[in-house]
């Protein structure tokens, strides 16, 4: 009892979209009506606007920079919204112009259009998914019998004379000498001795002319 109870409990929102829904329906009708569209025509109209936007919204939860989507939406709710605004006192409905008259009995063969891009426009393709990699194939290991013989071992590869070492490049005493300066104006002004890579970034220097002078900045 008390979870049919439950069930059946009002819900404010989809009370307040009834009323909403009922009011917006009422008002098309009466534009529909007062345009020129009597009878069965003008109760066509509500449900033609409504149809179109509830079509232009599903398609915009699948597709959300679908454009044409968009455009269809935005067509619709300004129909609807239109037509509230409409009948609210702004628009004599006793004399209505003649471009609204032909905006109305324009709207079946606009509606028909749009539903139809709707829904036989294809949806964008999905993403690539990843490929997973495969797990590995457990190693098996093979037991040798004394019948089988032993496996040869692999050829080793000789193993190649390291390079001899490239004797240090020569450093004018002009350049040992300015090198010195900045490295004791960079003491003077920090408090401790001016590292190797800043010192290359001052002179602009290749760096084994750079190593050279540092090593000897250290010696001296």
């Amino acid at each position: 009892m008390n979870a049919s109870a439950q069930s059946l409990r009002p819900d404010a929102v989809l009370i307040q979209a009834v009323i909403a829904g009922a009011l917006s329906f009422a008002h098309l009708h009466d534009l529909a009506e007062a345009a020129g569209q009597s009878g069965w025509k003008a109760w066509a109209y509500p449900i033609s606007v409504d149809l179109l936007l509830v079509a232009a919204w599903r398609r915009l939860r699948t597709a959300r920079r679908d454009r044409s989507a968009w455009t269809w939406f935005v067509i619709a709710l300004t129909a609807s919204l239109g037509a509230n605004v409409a009948t609210a006192g702004l628009l004599d409905l006793g004399e209505v112009p003649a471009w609204l008259r032909f905006l109305v009995a324009g709207w079946p063969a606009l509606a028909f259009l749009g539903g139809t891009l709707l829904v036989h426009t294809p949806a964008d393709p999905p993403a690539p998914t990843q490929p997973v990699d495969e797990p590995a194939a457990p190693q098996v290991e093979m037991h040798r019998t004394d019948d089988e013989p032993a496996p040869e071992p692999a050829a080793t590869v000789p193993e190649l004379d390291p390079a001899p070492p490239q004797p240090a490049p020569a450093v004018p005493a002009a350049l040992l000498d300015h090198a010195r300066r900045l490295a004791e104006a960079h003491r003077a002004s920090t408090g401790s001795p001016m590292p190797a890579d800043v010192l290359s970034a001052r002179l602009g220097l290749p760096a084994p002319t750079t190593a050279a002078i540092a090593a000897q900045l250290q010696l001296t």
